[in-house]
């Protein structure tokens, strides 16, 4: 599982996905069908993700109304940018529709 902070034109959303990497055109067209068609992603730890989300992590895990490949843990914008530092973020895979 891969986690990363995908910046968006309403806002950072934290997501969870078992695709290899956030260019994989199956992921891109995931994201593009919710909306979302132009985006800048990081990935950041998942022992991190697990550590400051705690129980919601574990929730979000288990919902059985999303899929497995792409599960999205927090959409508040303020929330994720103030949960990580800018110096834990990767290299930024870009991306425009």
């Amino acid at each position: 599982m891969k986690a990363g902070i995908f910046f968006t034109g309403t806002g950072p959303i934290l997501i969870l996905t078992t695709y290899e990497n956030f260019s994989d055109p199956k992921l891109v067209e995931r994201l593009a069908a919710k909306g979302i068609k132009k985006f800048i992603a990081y990935e950041v730890s998942e022992e991190k993700v697990k550590e400051r989300y705690g129980q919601h992590f574990n929730v979000i895990m288990g919902d059985l109304h999303q899929t497995d490949d792409l599960r999205v843990l927090d959409y508040d914008g303020h929330h994720v940018f103030l949960n990580f530092s800018l110096k834990e973020l990767s290299n930024p895979v870009l991306h425009e529709g």
